[in-house]
């Protein structure tokens, strides 16, 4: 893990970034946003956290443009969505999987591994390049969907609960493991999760919303170098004031 320091402020409204500005969207008589707003700079990592059914997938879907606002506008350079389950296709193998935005995209099997290649190993996958996803922890299975949506080539990566389906010692692992990779490949990242203290540990902003339908109603700055652990009395202090803004007792 590398150290990196406290990253400055930056412009909002460059290019690269997101903006969502008093947005509103309803399925039906269900409204899941009303009037929510939040910004995030160019290669920063915002963190959204907030009850179930308050709308943070549904975010995250508006920033990707799959749905678009009933009101409001939203925002966004070209962004590439990781759903919550990897959704891997189980008759290709792992660099193969990795390669399908490449392979979207126009280039060849070839050309698509010869590019997926190098990241794999990186990723910590060396050996599991032909391997299918059944024979994948669940772990490795998050990396190469992470990979994925990487490799789409989106400054904008939306992650909607990458790794909830985690046991407890894993998930912990790939905390680590993914705030390692943003910060030597810079992206703006909008991550959607149920986990206060993985907010923290990851990210530059925590945004907290509302019960449905949602909407921000605190914004906490995260101040603190890397790498960063659960046990932080910084991050103690920082998930408390998170949970209080949820309405959580602590």
């Amino acid at each position: 893990m590398i150290e990196a320091p406290v990253k400055e402020p930056r412009d909002l409204d460059g290019p690269g970034g997101v903006q969502v500005e008093v947005v509103s969207r309803s399925f039906g008589e269900v409204q899941a946003l009303a009037g929510m707003s939040m910004r995030v700079a160019p290669h920063q990592v915002v963190a959204v956290v907030g009850p179930s059914g308050c709308g943070k997938t549904t975010l995250l879907e508006l920033i990707c443009g799959l749905q678009r606002p009933d009101a409001g506008s939203v925002r966004a350079a070209p962004a590439a969505l990781m759903p919550q389950r990897d959704l891997l296709l189980p008759w290709l193998s792992a660099i193969d999987n990795a390669g399908l935005a490449l392979r979207a995209r126009g280039a060849s099997r070839a050309q698509a591994r010869a590019v997926a290649a190098p990241w794999l190993e990186r990723f910590g996958l060396s050996g599991f390049e032909r391997s299918r996803p059944a024979a994948l922890s669940g772990g490795m299975r998050q990396r190469v969907s992470f990979l994925r949506t990487l490799l789409a080539g989106k400054p904008v990566l939306a992650l909607d609960e990458p790794f909830a389906a985690l046991d407890a010692i894993t998930r912990t692992e790939m905390q680590g493991w993914l705030s390692h990779v943003l910060e030597s490949e810079a992206r703006t990242v909008v991550l959607v999760t149920h986990d206060v203290e993985e907010a923290v540990v990851l990210a530059d902003r925590v945004v907290v919303m509302s019960g449905r339908p949602g909407r921000a109603v605190a914004e906490i700055a995260v101040e603190l170098t890397r790498p960063r652990h659960r046990t932080d009395a910084a991050v103690v202090t920082l998930r408390e004031r998170a949970l209080a803004a949820l309405g959580v007792d602590v």
